[in-house]
């Protein structure tokens, strides 16, 4: 657990997190991408990471005592570099917490974390290309725009 000076405090995700975690998750797709999320789907897909720490895991960010925000790690092996890319992902900050230090607190508890795993290289996230409030947060955390850019296939993969 890490606390900073702002008082938050940053821990894992416990499974009795599943239904905080559903409607972060919920907020942030209608928020940045206006997409409503199939709740059953979602409540599974949290529940699967919660259950297995090889899809993941959540961290939790609690201020003045309440949850604030939370973002998940996943992983890719990197055989370019012999090591792990972890992956932030479904990150979000209760509104009313937002410039308070949520965010740079969970990005300080996950890069202590990778730092003492000691086999992670490289910390990646992915944002939209509209929201310029959290590519500028992600700048003011030592992070940098890559010279990749993402493609997806999604379509017709489950059914």
């Amino acid at each position: 657990m890490t606390t900073n000076p702002s008082q938050v405090t940053v821990r894992e995700a416990r499974a009795e997190d599943a239904a905080l975690l559903i409607d972060f998750n919920a907020a942030m797709a209608l928020e940045t991408e206006g997409l409503t999320l199939e709740r059953e789907v979602l409540t599974r897909g949290v529940r699967a990471a919660l259950g297995d720490a090889a899809r993941g895991f959540y961290c939790v960010a609690e201020l003045e005592g309440r949850p604030a925000g939370c973002l998940m790690i996943t992983r890719e092996w990197s055989d370019w570099r012999n090591g792990w890319a972890w992956w932030i992902q479904s990150v979000y900050v209760d509104p009313q917490a937002r410039r308070r230090g949520v965010y740079a607190a969970l990005h300080e508890h996950v890069l202590a974390l990778a730092r003492r795993a000691g086999d992670v290289v490289a910390l990646r996230l992915y944002v939209e290309r509209s929201n310029l409030p959290a590519q500028a947060t992600y700048v003011r955390q030592g992070m940098a725009a890559s010279h990749y850019l993402m493609f997806e296939a999604a379509a017709g993969l489950r059914k």
